[in-house]
């Protein structure tokens, strides 16, 4: 008996709660090159990988106990975890002093690159490719990502090469992120009202452990890191 999901085989599952710590870990890379001395950094980067690992204990405490498995809207693990943590990121977070000072210092390269973390989305096709999603929001959610990711590695070395383009590139760029992972969630969001009217398939995968780390960790982190580049952006100009 394994606590895995079986929409997937268990190699998958596997493969993807590896995959998932590298955004972790390189985050909490930010936060330590943010720091204004080397102790400052590696305290930063202990505090960010501490508060992931125990949201990310609280979010499959709660899956594997079956707090997500009623259908409703909106869904309960959005509720229970995406909502609290965008919450905590754009209210508390975003006005710290530290966090301020962090973004202050950090190249927009900086920022821009770590979106290479978001070839993780390529488990959107995955899960598409056995069906456990609709292929709608597998594509749009798992296309959006690669396409993000890839892109972000030019992007980034044009704004580290001071391109006569690079501003507005890195504009282009951040928003069609930014919109990307509000039309997955909104798709998500209709895909479950569907789900529930008409009895089609819904996204109960994204329910389900692990993959429930996707909707928990994934839209919250990624409007917070999209809203700290436009910040970025601004303070530049």
């Amino acid at each position: 008996m394994t606590p895995f999901s079986d929409f997937v085989p268990v190699w998958i599952s596997v493969l993807f709660l590896i995959a998932i710590l590298f955004p972790v870990f390189m985050i909490a890379g930010l936060g330590r090159k943010g720091g204004q001395t080397p102790g400052q950094g590696n305290k930063i980067y202990g505090f960010i990988l501490g508060f992931y690992f125990i949201y990310l204990a609280y979010v499959s405490f709660a899956c594997l106990n079956g707090w997500f498995d009623e259908v409703s809207l909106p869904p309960k693990i959005l509720k229970l975890t995406m909502m609290p943590l965008l919450v905590f990121l754009l209210l508390v977070i975003f006005n710290l002093p530290i966090y301020k000072s962090i973004l202050s210092k950090l190249e927009l390269s900086d920022l821009v690159k770590v979106h290479i973390f978001r070839l993780v989305g390529s488990f959107f096709l995955i899960l598409g490719f056995f069906e456990a999603l609709p292929l709608s929001i597998a594509l749009l959610a798992g296309l959006g990502d690669v396409i993000t990711a890839v892109s972000s590695i030019f992007v980034a070395r044009a704004v580290k090469e001071n391109k006569p383009y690079a501003r507005k590139l890195t504009w282009a760029w951040n928003t069609f992120g930014l919109v990307d992972i509000l039309a997955t969630s909104a798709t998500a969001f209709i895909l479950t009202k569907l789900s529930i009217e008409t009895g089609s398939q819904g996204v109960d995968a994204l329910a389900a452990f692990p993959f429930c780390f996707i909707p928990a960790f994934a839209p919250a982190t990624i409007i917070f890191l999209h809203i700290s580049i436009y910040r970025k952006l601004l303070a530049k100009k």
